[in-house]
């Protein structure tokens, strides 16, 4: 056994694998994120909360928790030890509304710096929060247009989007736990609170029959509510959209329930129950006064601005969804060079393609070998399951769906599979249909080529009239055995056409 234990070198991360960490020291949380790698798509391996109400009494006090305080320090000098022994570099300390409001904010930062010297603390202005948040929304959102809300227990930070660039930013008194003290727990008494405010924000209104995109753990709360009530087929709250009456809706029902009612509701979390009715009133006003058309979640905020100002100009520039397909080719696939002769090889399978079809397809091409290092029983569902959940930031629930779903189809997963209901859920028959189109065609290519590009070399697909004709180069390797002619057939079916193959010489 002592053999086992010493035998191999010392984990060094892997190449190219620097890591960082954030500390959010909020109003009502702290958190502490190791992100791994400086890559467009933030690989979180660390992520650890610790709700201790910091900011609890401070409309009365004007001072940060006493009994909170304590606690920070303590879970604070585990976060930098956690971090440092991760390996993280840099390691930093945002500090937020609390902190930056309180009258013993400064003293406890001072005491913070005393015990963790090596740690950089930042308290951050309510505007540098804003921005920083929508920063992070525009890694995940990179054509973002309307206004952002970042909800933390003591303050609710506003910021202009307009298509993928910040704007006016603002911080209003509305933290969840901000508003129910000043508000004596009245919901009424919050509510005009909150429309006070928003008047006061006069570009607000510009945001109307546009996205109200929201951040905050109390919101994402409600998002998750949302979906465990309506049986939404993913379970993921990043991208999650309501339409402006469905977040009326949820934000009435929420804000009308007593405590005991929230309890019984599914999905509601046990931790935030107190702070769900604030939450969603506040919801429910800033739809108003933005008149945004709909509401959009988004899980990055803060923390992944903090990581986006750390990449290079280039990585951040990349587009997310093929960013994060190559992601997954380089974690799982055999041959980085296949992908691109894949995305050649399928470009003339589909008439009129659009710019967002096309690149579903060639993020489709990269991901579509993750499954070559998993049990051959389970390809398809592994496959499938490691596409739909995979943490790129700049994939919506439609993309996550058609990529799952070819990348299952590449692997024959049988169509009527019950694993794939979610997919099929989320996508529109069109959509599905290219999906099916796709996952054919990569099945073929994959059978011709043995997953290497110069077997794919010596072939080529063709839309010929009704036909769709395979071309082989004799002597390269390739030849219409009963595989692939069964598997161009497929194909061809699935387009409705005829199949057909050529031997050139």
């Amino acid at each position: 056994m002592d053999t086992l234990l010493r035998d191999g070198p010392p984990w060094t991360g892997g190449p190219g694998r620097a890591r960082s960490a954030v500390v959010d020291l909020g109003s009502n949380s702290v958190r502490l994120v190791v992100f791994e790698g400086r890559g467009r798509n933030p690989l979180t391996i660390f992520n650890e909360k610790a709700v201790l109400g910091l900011g609890r009494g401070l409309v009365t006090t004007g001072r940060l928790n006493e009994e909170a305080v304590e606690q920070a320090i303590t879970v604070m000098v585990r976060y930098h030890t956690v971090a440092r022994a991760m390996g993280a570099d840099p390691v930093e300390v945002l500090a937020t509304a609390a902190v930056r409001d309180a009258t013993n904010g400064a003293a406890f930062v001072a005491t913070l710096a005393e015990r963790l010297p090596d740690m950089r603390i930042r308290v951050l202005t309510g505007q540098e929060e804003g921005l920083l948040s929508a920063d992070g929304v525009l890694l995940g959102f990179p054509g973002a247009d309307g206004v952002l809300g970042d909800i933390g227990g003591g303050s609710l930070e506003l910021v202009e989007l307009a298509h993928g660039r910040s704007g006016r930013a603002v911080s209003l008194p509305l933290g969840a736990i901000r508003l129910a003290e000043r508000s004596s727990g009245e919901i009424q008494r919050g509510r005009a609170f909150a429309t006070e405010e928003f008047g006061r924000v006069t570009w607000l209104d510009e945001g109307a029959g546009r996205d109200l995109y929201l951040v905050g753990g109390a919101w994402r709360a409600l998002a998750r509510m949302h979906i465990a009530q309506t049986a939404y087929p993913l379970s993921i709250v990043h991208h999650y959209v309501l339409s402006r009456e469905e977040a009326r809706d949820l934000s009435g029902v929420v804000m009308a329930a007593t405590r005991r009612t929230l309890e019984r509701m599914p999905g509601a979390p046990t931790k935030r129950l107190q702070d769900l009715p604030w939450a969603a009133m506040v919801m429910r006003r800033l739809l108003r006064a933005s008149g945004a058309r709909r509401v959009v979640f988004s899980a990055n905020g803060l923390r992944e601005g903090w990581y986006a100002r750390h990449l290079e100009g280039e990585e951040r520039r990349r587009d997310p969804l093929i960013a994060a397909a190559q992601d997954l080719a380089e974690r799982f696939g055999r041959d980085p060079r296949l992908p691109p002769a894949l995305a050649q090889w399928t470009a003339g399978l589909f008439e009129r393609e659009s710019l967002g079809d096309a690149a579903l397809r060639v993020a489709a091409c990269w991901a579509s070998d993750v499954g070559s290092h998993d049990h051959p029983d389970y390809r398809a569902e592994h496959a499938y399951f490691r596409v739909l959940r995979q943490p790129g930031v700049g994939l919506d629930h439609h993309a996550r769906a058609f990529l799952a779903l070819a990348v299952a189809l590449r692997y024959e997963a049988l169509p009527d599979a019950a694993f794939l209901q979610a997919a099929r859920v989320l996508l529109d028959v069109a959509a599905v249909r290219r999906a099916e189109v796709l996952g054919a065609a990569l099945r073929l290519a994959y059978t011709l080529s043995g997953g290497t590009p110069e077997l794919l070399a010596g072939t080529s697909l063709e839309r010929s009239g009704g036909r769709l004709v395979l071309r082989l180069v004799e002597g390269s390797g390739v030849f219409a055995g009963e595989s692939v002619m069964r598997r161009v057939e497929a194909l061809a079916a699935v387009m409705g056409m005829e199949a057909s193959v050529e031997v050139a010489g």
